[in-house]
């Protein structure tokens, strides 16, 4: 598929099968994160798999819904402040980063033939406590992935001549 058909296969997957992930896709899709770009390369990211029952638990307390919980897999992606670029007028680019790898591990789950959604609105400290994260680091995005048990639903986008001038 050319890639404005993969842009328009990923969607926000709210069910997945009990169904685990193969390694070598998992492998692929993280090595495909790897060559994210990031600025000045610094790469200001961890990537944590969860994938045993007690850490789905630990991660399940930080989003309680239960449509979340029927992922087999969730990614934590976060953000490690001591290692992101702050540009000369001090913006952090620690969280724009950490989102482009997102989204490359997002679109090439797409192209493995699983789903995902980006889940922002979680309880952080919490998470960074039940993983025990260091203090540099701060948990951004829950990933859950898996293969899709629902269908995606209508797309509404804004013209393009409302989006560019």
């Amino acid at each position: 598929m050319n890639f404005l058909e993969l842009v328009k296969n990923r969607y926000s997957c709210r069910s997945y099968k009990p169904q685990a992930i193969e390694e070598e896709k998992l492998k692929y899709i993280l090595e495909c994160v790897r060559f994210a770009p990031s600025a000045v390369n610094k790469q200001p990211w961890k990537f944590r798999i969860v994938n045993s029952n007690d850490d789905k638990a630990k991660i399940q307390q930080c989003y309680d819904r239960e449509w979340f919980a029927t992922a087999p897999t969730y990614v934590i992606a976060s953000v490690l402040h001591d290692e992101e670029w702050v540009r000369a007028d001090g913006k952090h680019h620690g969280n724009i980063d950490v989102s482009i790898a997102v989204e490359h591990l997002c679109l090439a789950a797409t192209e493995q033939g699983l789903a995902t959604c980006w889940v922002c609105n979680f309880d952080a400290e919490k998470c960074k406590n039940l993983f025990g994260m260091p203090e540099n680091e701060e948990p951004a995005v829950f990933i859950p992935i898996g293969y899709a048990n629902d269908q995606p639903k209508e797309k509404k986008r804004k013209a393009l001549e409302e989006i560019t001038e």
